[in-house]
């Protein structure tokens, strides 16, 4: 019913918290049968790593009325009466405007967002203590139609020995649908444009070694049957769906990390809300000494970037939303620009 409540005893560094939960028998996944309360206890259950991955960092909350069949909206800033212990910071967003982004930090904070009907969990890639320089570089291989996660795969592992070159660690977890995300701990150095020019550097290192199986091409139009290297969702304010955090997707699908040794026989969809805790009960987290790594350098990377400029490769697109950047290309498809 629409009026049943229930409440949910989180434990957390300050003791316990009861968390009110309405309409806990809801079907947020109606095909899988997954309800807000299992939402909920899911949540629960994998705070821990969830925490470590996703917590102390501005996050962005993809919010369903209803189930994942339906309409959504993006979360980004403190709604009125949420409780003190949900958190925010002031960040930087690319227009230049400045306004208070949520954050993450004890589980009863994840399991109100739940209540808020909260299904995605999209962190940026920066530490809440400074916003404006990300903690790790973020690869994400985006199957096209015509490709499967096994292609992902391939591209991983080749993936891996590009940033290895380039003297960087790599761990990886599923994206929770058909793709795959790397990520390299780096030092706090850099700005998010440098960054992305890291990422665009490394993919296109990856396609000239590939360039049947991987493109960095922004218009799908031009992608083909390859796996993309999306750069731009290393951008300020673009996320991808963190460590543990659930997908809008049929079979409640959740983004996992696994280990390389692993990678090969992994199906993607047997990581769900309803599994995952008994995989973390049973393997643990894969990317438990992530924190601990120690963090790299994209000198090598941005190296590269300067190479490739010398070589007549410039800036690629931007996101619509994006203001026009310094030497961006037209953002037009190619079918519809004008010949010279």
């Amino acid at each position: 019913m629409a009026s049943e409540r229930i409440a949910l005893t989180v434990p957390g560094p300050h003791g316990d918290r009861e968390i009110g939960l309405s309409s806990p028998g809801r079907l947020v996944w109606p095909e899988a049968g997954v309800t807000k309360r299992d939402l909920a206890e899911y949540l629960i259950a994998v705070a821990g790593p969830f925490l470590a991955h996703n917590g102390d960092r501005p996050v962005s909350l993809e919010r369903y009325s209803g189930s994942v069949d339906g309409e959504s909206f993006f979360s980004k800033n403190p709604p009125k009466g949420a409780p003190d212990y949900v958190e925010s910071v002031t960040v930087t967003y690319n227009s230049g405007r400045r306004h208070p982004q949520l954050v993450l930090t004890e589980p009863a904070a994840v399991v109100w967002a739940a209540q808020m009907n909260t299904v995605v969990f999209h962190p940026w890639s920066s530490a809440a203590g400074d916003s404006d320089h990300p903690i790790e570089l973020r690869v994400d291989l985006d199957p096209q139609p015509g490709t499967d996660f096994a292609d992902a795969v391939f591209a991983a592992h080749a993936m891996r020995e590009v940033l290895g070159e380039a003297g960087l660690e790599s761990w990886i977890k599923t994206s929770g649908n058909r793709g795959i995300h790397l990520f390299s701990p780096i030092e706090p150095e850099w700005e998010f444009l440098d960054v992305r020019h890291a990422v665009i550097a490394a993919g296109r290192e990856l396609e000239r070694r590939h360039p049947d199986r991987v493109t960095t091409s922004w218009w799908k139009e031009e992608r083909g049957e390859r796996i993309f290297v999306d750069f731009n969702q290393t951008n300020r304010d673009r996320t991808m769906a963190g460590a543990y955090s659930p997908r809008a997707l049929p079979q409640a699908t959740v983004s996992t990390p696994v280990t390389w040794d692993e990678l090969d026989g992994v199906d993607p969809l047997a990581f769900t809300v309803k599994t995952t805790p008994r995989r973390l009960a049973e393997v643990g987290d894969p990317w438990a000494a992530l924190r601990e790594a120690k963090p790299g350098r994209i000198d090598a990377l941005l190296g590269w970037w300067e190479r490739d400029l010398a070589d007549g490769l410039g800036e690629l697109p931007f996101p619509p939303e994006f203001p026009k950047m310094p030497g961006e290309p037209p953002r037009v498809q190619p079918s519809r620009a004008k010949k010279p």
